[in-house]
C-alpha cells in the first residue's frame, strides 16, 4: 500500500473512548480546594476537555506562572490517575467492537487527546486496548489545544496517513472544529454535548452503520 491508500481513525479519549468525567471533577475539585481556590461543577464542565494551562489560567488569570500550572496540574492529574488505577474505567458502548473491526480491516488508529501523556497511557493500559492503538498524541506534543488542528495533524503524521484519509471520532465541538480545520472527516458522539456538527452524529457508537467508516473513506 502507498501512503495515500492507508486510512486512519483518530480517537479523542474522554467522552469518546470512555467516560471518566467524574474522576476529573473530583480531582480538579480537590486539587483546587487544597489551593484555596474552590470551583463549582458548572465551572468544571465549562472547561472540561481543555488543556491544563488553559483551564488554570481561566480560573487564576492569564498571568499564572508556568511552574504553578505544572505544580497544580500535576497534583490534579496524579489524583485522577490514582482513581483510574484503583476504581477502574470502562469503554463506552460500541467502542470495543469498532476498535477490533477497524484493526482487522487494516485501518490505522491513534489517540489524539488534550490530556497529559501519563493520563493517556494509564487509560490505554487500564482499558486494555494497546493492541489496537498505533500511536498516541497528547498535551505535551502540541503548543495549541483544540480547536487548533495540531493534535490531529501530528497524530496523522505518526500513523503515516494523509489528513485527507483520516476520520476523527470526537464528543466535543472544539475537537470536531479542530478536525475540520485539519481537513479530516468527522464522527460526533453525543456523550457530553448535544449540539454537534459532524459528517455523522450518533448518541453512541453502537448506533453507527456497519459501513459508516467505509462510506466516509472508501478503500
Amino acid at each position: 500500500m502507498t501512503k495515500q491508500q492507508f486510512r486512519a481513525v483518530l480517537w479523542d479519549m474522554d467522552g469518546t473512548l470512555l467516560d471518566s468525567a467524574e474522576y476529573h471533577w473530583i480531582a480538579w475539585r480537590d486539587a483546587l480546594a487544597a489551593e484555596g481556590h474552590p470551583i463549582t461543577y458548572d465551572q468544571f464542565q465549562a472547561s472540561f476537555g481543555q488543556r491544563n494551562d488553559t483551564i488554570l489560567r481561566g480560573h487564576y488569570g492569564p498571568d499564572l506562572a508556568d511552574d504553578e500550572i505544572r505544580r497544580i496540574g500535576d497534583l490534579k492529574e496524579e489524583q485522577y490517575r490514582e482513581m483510574v488505577r484503583t476504581r477502574g474505567v470502562a469503554l463506552l458502548p460500541g467502542v470495543e467492537k469498532w476498535l477490533i473491526q477497524l484493526h482487522k480491516a487494516g485501518w490505522r488508529q491513534a489517540i489524539a487527546t488534550a490530556a497529559p501523556k501519563k493520563n493517556a497511557t494509564t487509560i490505554v493500559k487500564a482499558l486494555n486496548i494497546e493492541p489496537y492503538i498505533d500511536a498516541l498524541t497528547s498535551a505535551e506534543d502540541v503548543q495549541h489545544g483544540k480547536p487548533d488542528p495540531q493534535v490531529f495533524l501530528m497524530a496523522a503524521e505518526r500513523v503515516g496517513v494523509p489528513p485527507s484519509r483520516c476520520i476523527v471520532v470526537e464528543d466535543a465541538p472544539a475537537g470536531l472544529e479542530g478536525a475540520r480545520r485539519a481537513g479530516m472527516r468527522t464522527i460526533g458522539v453525543r456523550s457530553s454535548h448535544t449540539d454537534l456538527q459532524a459528517d455523522i452524529v450518533v448518541d453512541t457508537l453502537e448506533e453507527l452503520d456497519e459501513e459508516a467508516f467505509d462510506q466516509l473513506h472508501p478503500r
